[in-house]
């Protein structure tokens, strides 16, 4: 059985590959965002593709095998990327640029077979309509720390649900990895994602 290791310690990501029938292996990757955020500011699909990249390829290298999953997601927002926001003031600053507008969540993915150095990677867009909420909606969001974790200051599975309005495009993107873009790429490699199906993971 081929051995899959997602390339994120995001829960989102392994929670919604479980769900799908693969049993993936985590290893963190430690890859410094800090200077491709900076340069690829302004070019939001560039950046997550360049960050998706960098993860992937910083944990194959250390594997003699195995399927690596990196992913990265900013928000798009006035034609700027928007990651984690820093600190709880810069989440509220956020929320109330992005309250009643429209963003697009980019998530680059990279999919990199170790054994080989074989890889294939694309970025997903999804369009997302935020709600309106009141300062003190967006104070008592912020209070639960969640925003601080995620790219774009926002969750479509946790707190963050009840302020958007909808979504043009697929959820599994927003969520931080698109499972039928993984499948595209997987076939680019030769993989087809039925074989990584875990037994008696039906359900």
């Amino acid at each position: 059985m081929t051995e899959i290791v997602l390339a994120s310690a995001s829960p989102a990501r392994l929670a919604l590959l479980r769900s799908a029938g693969l049993d993936p292996k985590v290893i963190v990757s430690n890859v410094d965002e800090e200077a491709a955020s900076a340069r690829y500011a302004d070019a939001p699909a560039e950046l997550c593709l360049v960050l998706a990249r960098a993860k992937a390829s910083a944990v194959a290298a250390g594997l003699p095998e195995g399927l690596v999953i990196g992913c990265d997601s900013v928000l798009e927002l006035d034609g700027r990327a928007h990651g984690k926001p820093e600190t709880p003031e810069v989440a509220v600053e956020r929320w109330r640029a992005m309250r009643g507008r429209t963003g697009t969540l980019y998530t680059g993915h990279c999919v990199i077979d170790a054994a080989t150095g074989a890889q294939a990677s694309a970025a997903g867009a999804t369009v997302v309509r935020f709600g309106t909420p009141g300062d003190d909606e967006i104070a008592a969001y912020v209070a639960t720390g969640e925003p601080l974790r995620v790219a774009g200051a926002f969750t479509l599975d946790g707190h963050g649900g009840w302020f958007v309005e909808g979504i043009d495009g697929d959820h599994g993107n927003v969520l931080g990895i698109s499972l039928p873009l993984v499948r595209r790429l997987l076939a680019e490699l030769g993989v087809q994602v039925t074989s990584l199906w875990k037994q008696g993971s039906l359900h």
